[in-house]
């Protein structure tokens, strides 16, 4: 991943020296904190941009996303970081960013004490030419990286320009937001899933606990294998094949590595999707006023329970509201019962 500041020259002409270079600090730590979250490696600051590899030195399965991912934060932390400068400062930054994904050596170059680790190959100026190509505050990427990311995210295609260097047209996508899919079924969902063969014994097991279930008789199933044997797409199978009965309520909840750090975020998660429903597009009165209206049908008590859902979902509290004064541990042991 290629990132760069837009129109670094004329924000030079701005700003005195040691106001600049207060502000270009404050650009790299929140590019550094967003992509430090995904796991990311700054290879190098050039200046006012950064070379960011994902896969090396630590690879995962889903270097692509992390990427991508990595990106989109660093467009959102620049949104933040405007807010802080336009007050303090006077000034707005933009950033422009370009992913490609392939092969690369990795080795030393340069001599005596300048020596660094770099990527070799055609990837990483491939990847400098979509930043080059990019309008502010967006990322592209190349039809490499785009098949690698799963249905994740919604993109929008920009085109087959050719790029500086390159001796064929290369199809390449804007990266618009994160898709509400939370696993690799959900992504592959708008697409279509293929029949599944050869589970019919581990299918009706899990039908037979269910119609137990309704008997009265509680049940609780561990389903475990080695990766990739399809233990999602089944559970997967037991949700399409109950989902029209009216008592059933069947919502996987899932971890994630990229919120390892937020105390409770399967439940988080639950809530803003599938209870309240929130919306990308919504403001934080919005998503308040809707959290609001679900707590009063189940005739929870707003003073109470309002301050505590909202502290939970990072919704600002208004000030009808008193703040809460508990710990974090006594939050979440609270119990949350009808008026």
């Amino acid at each position: 991943m290629f990132c760069d500041l837009v129109d670094s020259t004329g924000l030079a002409r701005q700003l005195d020296p040691e106001d600049l270079r207060e502000v270009v600090r404050a650009y790299q730590a929140a590019c550094v904190k967003a992509i430090a979250r995904f796991e990311g490696h700054i290879a190098q600051y050039l200046g006012d941009g950064l070379l960011v590899y994902f896969g090396y030195p630590v690879a995962h399965e889903d270097d692509a996303q992390r990427a991508v991912r990595a990106g989109l934060g660093i467009v959102e932390a620049m949104g933040q970081l405007n807010t802080r400068l336009t007050q303090e400062r006077g000034v707005q930054l933009a950033v422009r960013l370009g992913i490609h994904t392939g092969l690369v050596v990795v080795g030393k170059v340069g001599g005596g004490t300048r020596q660094e680790q770099l990527a070799l190959g055609e990837t990483p100026i491939i990847a400098y030419r979509l930043q080059d190509m990019a309008a502010p505050n967006t990322l592209v990427i190349s039809p490499a990286t785009f098949q690698l990311l799963g249905g994740f995210f919604a993109c929008q295609p920009l085109g087959m320009p050719l790029l500086k260097g390159q001796a064929q047209p290369l199809a390449v996508y804007r990266v618009l937001y994160e898709s509400m899919a939370r696993s690799r079924l959900e992504a592959a969902g708008s697409t279509g899933l293929t029949p599944l063969v050869g589970r019919e014994q581990e299918s009706g097991l899990l039908l037979e606990r269910w119609a137990q279930v309704k008997d009265g008789l509680g049940q609780v199933v561990l389903l475990s294998g080695e990766a990739g044997i399809g233990k999602s797409r089944l559970v997967q199978v037991l949700k399409e094949q109950v989902a029209a009965e009216p008592q059933a309520w069947l919502t996987p909840c899932q971890c994630s590595p990229y919120h390892q750090h937020t105390a409770l975020y399967p439940m988080i998660d639950l809530l803003e999707r599938v209870a309240l429903r929130f919306d990308r597009e919504e403001s934080p009165q919005q998503k308040l006023s809707k959290l609001e209206g679900f707590l009063v049908q189940y005739g929870l008590p707003l003073a109470e329970t309002v301050p505590l859902f909202a502290a939970l979902l990072s919704l600002p509290l208004p000030a009808a509201y008193a703040p809460l004064t508990m710990s974090p541990s006594s939050r979440s042991s609270r119990p949350c019962t009808p008026s």
